[in-house]
C-alpha cells in the first residue's frame, strides 16, 4: 500500500475537473479533515472534503515550486 501523499499550505495543485474560468491549478489555502482551495485563474475560495480532494488531484508540485505556464 501507497503512504499518503503529504500537502502543504501554499502548495498548487492541478484537479482533474477544470474550474468554471477555465483552470485546473489550486493553491492549498488550509488541510485537515477538509481542504481550502484559491482557484490562481479568478481567485475564487472552496472549501472540499479531504476524500474527494485526494480523488480529484491529478499533479501536485512541490511546496514552493512555481508550476510551468
Amino acid at each position: 500500500m501507497l503512504a499518503p501523499q503529504r500537502y502543504e499550505i501554499g502548495q498548487i495543485v492541478e484537479l482533474r475537473k477544470p474550474h468554471p474560468c477555465g483552470s485546473h491549478r489550486w493553491e492549498i489555502t488550509r488541510t485537515g479533515i477538509d481542504f481550502g482551495l484559491k482557484c490562481l485563474g479568478c481567485g475564487h475560495r472552496i472549501m472540499i472534503p479531504r476524500k474527494k480532494f485526494e480523488r480529484a488531484v491529478r499533479k501536485a508540485w512541490p511546496p514552493g515550486e512555481n508550476p510551468p505556464e
